[in-house]
Formats: structure tokens, sequence, C-alpha cells
């Protein structure tokens, strides 16, 4: 999908206090930028915002980092964050693959990796967020009894996960490929917009619960 480019998103960013401009020198120091030592959830492929910001003002004893590669998008979540500023939550603009680089060895405690871009050729698997490549970056980062959490529509991306899990030397916890009839894993679930768009069309939503 092509992102329509917003004139000024990077302008507004760099000038943002909800963004961490230099993460990478904040690695292994983001206790500082919270001023607590609470656990640290992120979010890679944050989108809007809603998911991280919804979860923040929920709990508020944790802290939250919404990553997203995309100015254009993390606009809109700044824009959200300048009517509702959530102490809680900071954002990121970067790649993903640059995450150890900016966290240091077992600094998070969660991953949420929702509705990632798919990238359906072959050629590009190991750009795919939950595939063996990036799991062996969340690792580096994860704290020992850390949890990966990850949603999708897309069938065949789940199966691709699925697959990907044993080798790179993870297990399932939990596991479903209908959300939002599965009563033990849809209980304190919250929505993303892709979501709440994706389920309403009637397409199940599948989820998995890694750890190492």
């Amino acid at each position: 999908m092509r992102l329509r480019n917003v004139t000024g998103s990077r302008e507004v960013i760099a000038e943002s206090r909800f963004v961490v401009h230099d993460p990478a020198a904040q690695k292994g120091k983001w206790s500082g930028v919270f001023g607590n030592n609470r656990p640290i959830h992120i979010e890679i492929g944050m989108g809007k915002g809603r998911f991280m910001m919804d979860l923040a003002a929920a709990n508020p004893n944790i802290n939250y980092i919404g990553i997203e590669k995309y100015s254009t998008v993390l606009l809109r979540a700044v824009q959200k964050m300048e009517t509702q500023e959530l102490a809680n939550l900071r954002l990121i603009r970067m790649d993903a693959e640059e995450i150890c680089e900016v966290f240091d060895k077992g600094e998070v405690a969660k991953i949420y990796l929702n509705f990632s871009d798919p990238w359906p050729k072959d050629r590009h698997a190991k750009r795919r967020l939950p595939s063996r490549q990036f799991l062996a970056r969340y690792h580096e980062i994860l704290a020992a009894d850390g949890r990966i959490e990850f949603k999708t529509d897309n069938v065949d991306l789940f199966d691709f996960a699925l697959e990907e899990v044993e080798p790179a030397g993870w297990k399932i916890e939990a596991m479903t490929r209908d959300l939002h009839h599965d009563e033990k894993m849809f209980v304190g679930n919250i929505m993303t917009e892709y979501e709440e768009k994706f389920s309403s069309m009637g397409n199940p939503i599948c989820k998995y619960i890694i750890y190492r």
C-alpha cells in the first residue's frame, strides 16, 4: 500500500516532545527517559497509535514505546498525543532493523507486533517482523521472561510466523486463529485500527504469544 506523503510531517515529528529523537543514545538508559524503573513494553509498527495509547492509559505502571518507520503515519500518533498526553508513552521514528541499537540486552519486557506488513514475496521473507531474523533481534533485547504478542488477519503471514517459532528457538504459549471468538485469549484484548476494520468485515484475527 502506497502511503500518501503529508507535507511537513517530518518537521512536526522533529519538534514533538513526545518523540525520542536520538533513541540510540538512550540504549540501556530508558528508565531515565521515563523517570522510573517500570517495565518497558514496545510495539513495532505502531501505525496511528490507538493500540499503544489505549494500553498506556489502561496501565500507568508500565512504560510504552511505539516504533513506526513512516513519518506520515507517526504524525497521526503525535497529533493524538497532543490531545491526550500520556506520561508513560513515547514514540520513535525508526526502522525495526535498528532495535538492537536502541535497546540493551533484556531491557524490554514485552513486544507487540500488530498487523505487520506481510511482505508476500518469498525473497522478502526476512523482512517480515515475525521472521526468524527478527526473532533473533528480539531475543537480544527481551527480558528472560519476556513475551511477544503477534496479531494479524493475514492467514499466510500467520502460517509463516508459526513455522518460524521453533527453528528460531522460541515456544508457543498460546495461539488462536479466531481471537474474537476465543474466550480465553480475548480477555483484555485491545484493538488496533486495523483490527477493528478487519474484524468488522468478518475477517478472523489470528494471534500468538511466544516465549523463549
